[in-house]
């Protein structure tokens, strides 16, 4: 959708279609973004008084709390999220990934190992500003500067990514916990007490059990429930206000913040924990942004939710206010008239689900983002959806989830302790967005430092108050999401660490192109029918897996196509920018180099899509080179021949537009210890700098029998030779494809520490024994598998 249709157009049709648009998505987005943050009526002010505080004849406890979470819905959802995070998106995406792919895009920060200067020349790959505007701040000097800096601010972003897994954890639970906490007021207690859990249980099975299906099945009727539970709310919210206390927008008030503090003092600091709650789920509005739009969510947000929550909030608190139960009967169903208490169960506990369905998709978005960074164990992604974007399933992390969440439902068994781990997870994970975003501030806005400073200072301090209050819980509940995340840190960072190490490792140990020049009959190597796609994360050189593999079977295919599927920080890669590709050595080698680069939310082909597009891909790199060469002098061309013959080719983009790119390697990408003289000048000259990429664009498009076309301009012996490797590509895929990959074993080095041999020996290796291996990620059929074994001493 093009929001800016109506400016293009200029009409008034074009607007009014425009706008419609915005609406409709601002609808839909109802059942997707709003789902948790609309349920939390169901249990904040229940949490709030579980037991630190009383609600008194007085009503300063009800009038402080409704104060409390009028102004935290003010400040946190609707000012900073949807006024200024919503704002930090990267090309339209959302969430921790997003920013810190922006904050490295302008920041030398970034610790993928494989980067290169050509990846700069994407289009998604966009900056704020033009290089020519940038200004260098001490801040960015500073972040460039101190190494140590980059690590931290990697952990930083994989602490919020494991409290979004520790939220998809614990929201299903709360949420349809307190749903069906309804059921207590048409139960004795003996009855309630064995009735809600199991029932509770019964729902999270068949949630967790129906992920499989995927959101889209089911996703038309999110919208309808979310908008009914709004309406339902608000509606009941109105008429309290109306029925029991017309004064309670006096409690709107902040004196009455400091009064309620003044009264209970360490209790009323320690029942923040409590009405944190208010909030859970604000964050995925930036989280969900990518699916949506910026205009979309602010509409649905500023004028339908926030009205909603507020009037729900206010009756709640005006009933209350009339009514001094102890603390054990403040709830929100003691709100809802009787006639309407079997209709609003219902549309409560339907609307936990869809809450819970939405943070259960981003949880599995998240890990996926994760695993495509090399910043999580390898587990198997199924796209329930060709149509939707986005709509992913993983089937190890869902069962490990419904697990998980049972068991937490049947160990704490009361809203107060589910409340308590929950409010630490989101106050976390706002904390990291507020940190994110003040550094995207003064680097990608090139703000002022003085103005990302007093963002973070104000909301900062907001956040935090919340989070001591909720660390004050830790031994009623707030200690499992702090558990939740060091374990899942560990993982992550061990992950992360072996994967770079062993990335050096490869770089340390590749061989040079004369060596696999070098090979031929005369060494007893014969080439065999068919392509041999040889997987590897170097983006030059040749791969020590595979030398290994000539030296114990000497023979390899007749095209050879060495493979690298990287990632890239941006969310997607055009499909018309994502294959690089060049020949390795001179032409009768048939050999090639093919760099596939994918964006964070980027859907990995399976193989039998992404073997024929390659193939597709190296046809119309062939005619595109010798197109080129057609274009030169014969002296000239020999020169290049000859040239190539003794190093790679540069690499192409080939696309709808062919181009060329003077690819070097960024020199921040390597910080490796080399043993070897000649190693180490063949990583000077890779990694030496260059300010921007060269591209030189060729207008050239790309047809089946463009070669023929050719042939009136260029000489008969080129077309000839034209003609023959297409054919020798043909009749090589014909013959079959073989997918070459290693299959890793890694020790710490001598001498290492020993929390180094811990993370890599035992912590890595029992990662990779246990999660599932590169064929399954790349998707690779086990009757076409080559595995190379090898051992990487880091």
């Amino acid at each position: 959708m093009d929001l800016n249709l109506g400016k293009c157009c200029g009409s008034r049709s074009s607007k009014k279609e425009s706008w419609r648009s915005v609406l409709l998505l601002a609808y839909q987005s109802l059942g997707v973004v709003y789902g948790d943050l609309s349920i939390s009526p169901l249990y904040v002010f229940k949490s709030t008084f579980a037991e630190d505080i009383q609600h008194s004849e007085t009503n300063e406890e009800i009038y402080g709390v409704m104060s409390f979470v009028f102004w935290t819905l003010t400040l946190v959802p609707l000012l900073k999220y949807v006024f200024i995070v919503l704002r930090a998106d990267d090309n339209g995406e959302g969430g921790t990934f997003a920013l810190y792919s922006l904050i490295c895009r302008h920041v030398k920060v970034s610790l993928l190992p494989n980067r290169q200067v050509s990846d700069e020349a994407l289009s998604t790959y966009k900056l704020e500003h033009p290089p020519e505007k940038n200004h260098d701040s001490c801040v960015k000097r500073y972040l460039e500067k101190h190494k140590w800096l980059h690590t931290a601010l990697l952990l930083l972003v994989l602490l919020g990514t494991c409290m979004v897994i520790g939220d998809g954890l614990l929201t299903p639970a709360i949420s349809v916990f307190s749903a069906v906490s309804g059921l207590e007021l048409n139960m004795s207690k003996e009855h309630h007490q064995y009735a809600v859990i199991p029932i509770t249980c019964f729902i999270l099975v068949c949630l967790f059990s129906l992920q499989h299906f995927g959101t889209h099945r089911v996703g038309f009727v999110f919208a309808p429930i979310v908008l009914t539970w709004l309406l339902c709310i608000s509606g009941i919210g109105l008429y309290n206000i109306i029925q029991w206390n017309p004064h309670i927008y006096k409690a709107l008030s902040p004196t009455y913040m400091f009064m309620f503090l003044r009264k209970t003092r360490v209790s009323g600091w320690m029942s923040l924990g409590g009405i944190l709650l208010c909030i859970t789920g604000a964050e995925a509005m930036f989280a969900d942004l990518g699916h949506f739009n910026y205009a979309a969510i602010q509409i649905a947000f500023t004028f339908l939710v926030y009205p909603a929550l507020i009037l729900a909030y206010m009756g709640q608190a005006a009933y209350l206010s009339r009514h001094h139960h102890s603390a054990h009967a403040i709830g929100f169903y003691v709100s809802v008239p009787k006639c309407l208490h079997w209709p609003v169960l219902a549309v409560a506990i339907l609307a936990s689900v869809v809450g819970s369905q939405a943070i259960i998709s981003g949880t599995f978005s998240i890990i996926n983002q994760s695993q495509s960074l090399g910043c999580f164990p390898r587990v198997k992604v199924i796209h329930t959806s060709d149509k939707m974007h986005g709509q992913i399933y993983i089937p190890e992390i869902n069962w490990m989830l419904m697990i998980l969440c049972i068991a937490v439902t049947i160990g704490f068994r009361d809203v107060k302790h589910l409340g308590n781990a929950s409010g630490l997870a989101v106050m976390a994970v706002m904390l990291v967005t507020t940190c994110l975003t003040s550094l995207v501030i003064v680097l990608c806005w090139h703000k002022p430092p003085i103005l990302a400073l007093a963002f973070l200072l104000f909301f900062g301090s907001i956040e935090l108050l919340y989070f001591s209050a909720s660390l004050t819980k830790f031994r009623e509940g707030a200690w499992l999401p702090i558990l939740l995340s060091l374990i899942f840190m560990i993982i992550m960072f061990v992950w992360h660490y072996t994967t770079i190490k062993k990335y050096e490792f490869d770089l340390q140990n590749k061989v040079s192109l004369e060596w696999l020049l070098a090979l031929g009959p005369s060494l007893g190597i014969s080439r065999v029918p068919g392509i041999g796609l040889v997987f590897t994360d170097l983006t030059s050189g040749i791969p020590a897996n595979f030398s290994r593999f000539v030296t114990n079977l000497p023979a390899f295919h007749r095209v050879l196509v060495f493979v690298c599927v990287k990632s890239v920080p941006v969310p997607f890669v055009p499909p018309a920018e994502r294959y690089l590709v060049g020949r390795v050595g001179p032409v009768d080698h048939r050999s090639y180099r093919c760099i596939v680069r994918y964006g964070y939310r980027d859907v990995h082909q399976d193989v039998d899509s992404f073997e024929t597009e390659l193939v597709s891909k190296l046809a119309d790199f062939i005619r595109y080179d010798w197109h080129k060469r057609t274009q030169q002098e014969d002296d000239n061309a020999r020169s290049v021949q000859s040239n190539e013959s003794s190093s790679e080719s540069r690499l192409a983009v080939i696309g709808t537009v062919a181009y060329e790119i003077e690819d070097n390697l960024q020199p921040e990408s390597v910080s490796i210890g080399f043993s070897t003289v000649e190693s180490m000048e063949d990583v000077i000259q890779m990694a030496e700098p260059a300010p921007t990429a060269t591209i030189r664009r060729v207008r050239f498009a790309v047809e089946e029998n463009s070669y023929e076309d050719e042939g009136s301009t260029s000489s008969a012996e080129a077309d000839a030779e034209l003609r023959s490797e297409l054919r020798d590509l043909l009749a090589a895929q014909e013959a079959g494809t073989a997918f070459i990959l290693g299959h890793s074993h890694v020790k710490a080095k001598q001498g290492s520490s020993v929390m180094k041999r811990l993370a890599v020996n035992f912590g890595y290796n029992f990662l990779r024994r246990n999660c599932r291996g590169p064929d399954v990620a790349l998707k690779v059929p086990p009757v076409s598998l080559l595995e190379v074994g090898m051992v990487y001493v880091v």
